[in-house]
């Protein structure tokens, strides 16, 4: 990966995302860009952006929110226009070690010298307490001797994995090309969940264990509607238990599925008993949604309706350059 564009979403998080640029600019192994989506912020984020990093960052303003899903898609999709051979995602809250990317890269360098074609590599992440989060699914092939390969490259800190997050994830240019974008249309939470595993139906990304990231996350833990009390957030558990069925429908068996729903409808229940109505509707709605949602893939390359965009184009084209050169 010859070039680097680091991909930011930041949504009414100035605070954070300045801490998450600051990060990325320090790093042991610069990027060539650093992309930040808004997602229609409203707390200022954009002017302070404009403000405090305009000789820094190319800046997008979306005119309204398009979730996390619909921002990672669109920051992705920059990054590729750009022609970027690597891809460095994360959200506004992830603040990365120094030698993050180089770690990264280093993962991917010695994975490419064993023939090993990562789809992605991914740092390991912290809460800023130091407990371990945003925990990739291990992948549990077997070797030639039956054994589960997993431990194959300990020594090295690497570990197979399928399901990701987008918390300090690379991804070469390839994988874009092969695989598409994630998926706009799912809002929030599943979308790097579909996508990672849509990515490593044939071979695994790697999880680095000396690539490390802090995520400041705004409540730790998995995401649970019977504990969520911010009346947004529980709106958006909609977005959640629709995602999650649909991903479970789709890269699990029948069987999976079928558990699924039944574990989903004994929760609906359960809340319904206990008085809490409108949690119940969601998981209900949420759910039934996932059994007929179809969303659609899109191309890497695909046109992108930039109409009430405000972009900022204020990063020296390095990469164009040495091409004319």
């Amino acid at each position: 990966m010859r070039t680097v564009s680091a991909v930011v979403l930041t949504y009414n998080r100035k605070d954070l995302v300045e801490e998450c640029l600051k990060a990325i600019q320090a790093q042991t192994v610069p990027v060539e860009r650093i992309i930040v989506i808004d997602n229609g912020s409203s707390d200022g984020t954009a002017e302070m952006l404009a403000r405090n990093w305009a000789d820094r960052i190319e800046l997008h303003i979306l005119p309204k929110n398009v979730g996390a899903a619909g921002g990672f898609n669109t920051g992705i999709r920059m990054a590729y226009r750009a022609q970027a051979d690597g891809i460095w995602v994360m959200d506004d809250d992830v603040i990365p070690d120094p030698d993050a990317l180089e770690k990264l890269l280093d993962a991917d360098r010695l994975l490419r010298a064993r023939e090993i074609d990562p789809p992605f590599v991914v740092s390991t992440a912290r809460t800023p307490g130091g407990i371990v989060t945003n925990v990739p699914d291990i992948d549990l092939s077997r070797n030639s001797l039956s054994y589960q390969n997993w431990p194959e490259l300990l020594e090295h800190c690497l570990v197979p994995v399928r399901r990701a997050t987008f918390v300090s994830i690379l991804m070469p240019r390839a994988t874009l090309d092969q695989f598409g974008l994630p998926i706009a249309s799912m809002f929030i939470w599943g979308e790097d969940t579909e996508y990672t595993t849509r990515i490593t139906r044939e071979r695994p990304g790697y999880l680095v264990g000396d690539s490390k990231a802090v995520h400041v996350r705004q409540l730790d833990g998995k995401l649970d509607i019977r504990t969520e009390v911010n009346p947004t957030r529980i709106g958006y558990h909609y977005y959640f238990l629709r995602n999650q069925a649909y991903n479970v429908r789709r890269y699990q068996s029948k069987g999976a599925f079928i558990r699924h729903v039944a574990r989903q409808g004994k929760l609906a229940l359960q809340l319904l008993l206990s008085g809490r109505f409108g949690k119940a509707r969601i998981v209900a709605a949420g759910t039934l949604s996932g059994m007929l949602f179809h969303p659609a893939i899109e191309a890497a390359d695909a046109p992108v309706d930039m109409s009430g965009w405000q972009s900022f184009m204020i990063v020296a084209d390095k990469l164009l350059q040495q091409t004319a050169a």
